[in-house]
């Protein structure tokens, strides 16, 4: 199948953005160089130092004193010596003020300086007994001073204030805006407090020993102690600087990530391409697939570095959910597998994460197949969680050859994991709402008969009601039969003749002796008749119906023909070249295995009304004939129905039909009771 030129731009683009991202949050090349956990088992073969490895302190120890440092930490004061010459100057050049009141103003303010004066922050740390003193630096050596005699900036000016009480006075010193003049004179040194808080911490993130160069770290089969442990941390710390310094390696690592991205995103396209072309049609459903796999690596990437083994915390089997619910379980656990190959890349033990991870996303996918009940994710989300300690359990023998060391916290995540299965729904909701999506669920609810269109379906045309249940009810069980969607065939075909409520009347199954075909001309009637495909769709917009359903309307006719009045216009001009063009459906033909199996049920059921002879042979001859002229009028060539799903529906249909028309007993009348009082 071509796709449009725009449709191959936005997949072109759609497959460009997801590689960026997903490769953007991928992990370095020496973070992962090494699988492995804290008191577990070492996997590989004997590991000696390559060079020289200075061994730190673990993050979270670092953390723990720093954190101590800073809460003890005391800052570095200097003193401004010139905030005491501002006040007095601008004391001195008030000429507003009296000799004695000028004297005593600068006596008070000298005394206030000499015990210093600080801002509004230090003092408070002062009153809540945090800073009992303050440091100085003095010919590079650190003294301390008693801050008893230290008062703020606005305690200052209150005791000016306090020492002159006579109003006179006080309004002669308030001219001159002391409150702004008085400025801190002993006032943090952040340059000095900087330098002497990185010396304290310098002996923290320092190397607290050195492993030497061909030294044994760890050989095959030992356990991950926690010495040990920081050890390789340590030894991944000087990878990754070491890489840094390395152009090369980190181009090829990149390079790597690159196309190891690209491989699986791309098996995600062909699958399409191979299997579900039409999807690639409709780019919003390759949007949400894309969306849906991104983002659950970004949100994978996040959990396994904020919690360690976090990663199985991630619910991937959501994915597949999701999945199974646009699409099928085959699509489901295809998709699924490559999400976990691509995560794999962030998990410790590999080989275990795919092998849980996939055993349960299978189990998840082979219970729901169908997602129509609520109750089915609890049920989903019970399965996922024993068959991930299943996997868990005899990867750890396997592994191990005993239980010992199952973590009983990875059995939690297990838990929690399943536990966020069962809120699918909300993704489910949302994916359907963004990208227009139709999810079983939605189909289930269209198929209930209650549902506004339907009712009135069935008050106003009630023969074209029991039609679309009978055809509803034949090509169900044909669907089943050759696996296509069932609950997409079901909805289709009960909404299929929505348009025959416009004109009733016109339609032979609503009709009650009259016929207004009878004073109507062959094209007249034939437009009527093409015109309920059209008179559907405008109901169906208007009911805000999927665009699934939407379809079924379109193509249940295809760009087949009103044939029974196409024949009256030939009947009627037998000397002249009928145009087909009046009497031909607007189409399009069916495209996909639903859309022609509703077409073929709608004309073999409306048919088999008109059977006086319902043998076997009979249903047979008019089930065969019916579905063999479609196919040969080219109906079908747009749909991907192989001769296999044809001949499987033609079974179908002859069985159904056979039980719908099979013969009843024939009661015997029943006989009259003779009457006691009678002489017999």
């Amino acid at each position: 199948m071509k796709l449009p030129s725009r449709n191959t731009t936005y997949l072109a683009l759609i497959f460009l953005v997801a590689t960026v991202v997903v490769v953007y949050f991928m992990p370095g090349d020496s973070k992962h160089k090494f699988s492995y956990e804290l008191n577990r088992p070492w996997n590989y073969e004997l590991l000696t130092a390559p060079f020289d490895i200075p061994v730190y302190r673990d993050s979270a120890t670092v953390k723990q004193m720093i954190d101590s440092i800073d809460r003890t930490f005391m800052p570095i004061y200097r003193r401004d010596e010139a905030a005491l010459e501002r006040v007095e100057a601008v004391i001195s050049d008030a000429t507003n003020l009296s000799a004695g009141t000028r004297s005593r103003l600068l006596t008070t303010v000298r005394r206030i300086y000499d015990g210093g004066v600080i801002d509004a922050q230090t003092a408070a740390m002062i009153d809540q007994g945090n800073l009992p003193e303050v440091t100085f630096n003095e010919d590079n050596i650190k003294v301390g001073y008693a801050t008893d005699a230290m008062i703020s900036q606005r305690d200052a000016y209150a005791m000016i204030d306090s020492v002159f009480s006579s109003s006179p006075e006080r309004a002669e010193i308030q001219k001159l805006g002391l409150a702004n003049v008085i400025v801190p004179s002993i006032i943090e040194d952040r340059k000095a407090s900087d330098q002497y808080r990185e010396t304290l911490i310098q002996p923290v993130v320092a190397a607290i020993g050195v492993i030497q160069q061909g030294e044994r770290i760890i050989d095959r089969g030992d356990r991950v102690s926690p010495q040990v442990y920081q050890v390789l941390k340590s030894y991944e710390q000087t990878l990754e600087k070491m890489g840094r310094h390395d152009r090369n390696r980190r181009m090829n690592t990149l390079s790597g990530q690159i196309i190891f991205v690209v491989c699986l995103f791309s098996m995600i396209f062909v699958y399409f391409i191979l299997y579900y072309p039409d999807t690639l049609v409709s780019v919003k459903k390759m949007l949400a697939v894309m969306l849906l796999v991104s983002g659950f690596f970004i949100f994978a990437v996040a959990m396994s570095k904020v919690v360690s083994s976090g990663l199985y915390i991630v619910p991937l089997a959501i994915l597949p959910v999701v999945i199974v619910v646009f699409f099928d379980a085959r699509t489901a656990f295809f998709v699924y597998v490559t999400e976990v190959l691509l995560c794999a890349v962030l998990a410790s033990f590999q080989l275990e994460f795919i092998f849980v991870e996939i055993l349960a996303g299978g189990a998840v996918v082979f219970s729901l197949k169908e997602l129509s009940k609520r109750s089915q994710l609890l049920r989903s989300a019970l399965i996922a969680l024993g068959t991930y300690i299943a996997g868990y359990v005899a990867v750890e023998l396997m592994s191990t050859g005993s239980l010992s060391s199952m973590s009983g916290r990875l059995v939690g995540y297990f838990a929690i994991n399943s536990v966020l299965i069962s809120f699918a729904y909300i993704l489910i909701f949302i994916f359907e709402k963004l990208f227009g999506l139709t999810s079983v669920v939605t189909l289930v609810e269209l198929s209930d008969i209650n549902n506004p269109e339907l009712r009135k379906l069935s008050t106003e045309c009630p023969g074209t009601f029991q039609h679309s249940m009978a055809v509803s009810n034949l090509a169900s069980e044909a669907a089943h039969k050759i696996g296509a969607n069932v609950q997409l065939v079901r909805a289709g075909a009960l909404y299929h003749d929505i348009g025959k409520i416009e004109n009733p009347a016109f339609f032979t199954e609503n009709q009650y002796g009259v016929n207004p075909h009878d004073v109507l001309t062959p094209a007249q009637s034939a437009r009527i008749i093409i015109g309920h495909v059209t008179d559907g769709v405008r109901r169906a917009d208007k009911a805000k119906l999927p665009a699934v359903v939407k379809d079924f309307i379109l193509q249940h006719h295809g760009k087949g023909k009103a044939k029974y009045f196409y024949i009256k216009e030939q009947q009627a001009h037998p000397d002249e070249e009928v145009d087909p063009a009046p009497f031909t459906y607007p189409g399009p033909n069916p495209r996909t295995r639903e859309a022609s199996l509703l077409m073929m049920a709608d004309a073999v059921e409306a048919a088999s009304r008109s059977l006086t002879d319902h043998s076997e042979a009979a249903i047979s001859a008019l089930v065969n004939k019916l579905i063999d002229q479609q196919v040969a009028d080219g109906l079908h060539n747009d749909s991907p129905l192989s001769f296999r799903d044809i001949s499987q529906i033609k079974e179908a249909f002859i069985k159904r039909l056979r039980s719908m028309y099979h013969g009843r007993v024939s009661y015997p009348p029943e006989a009259k009771a003779k009457d006691k009082n009678l002489p017999s």
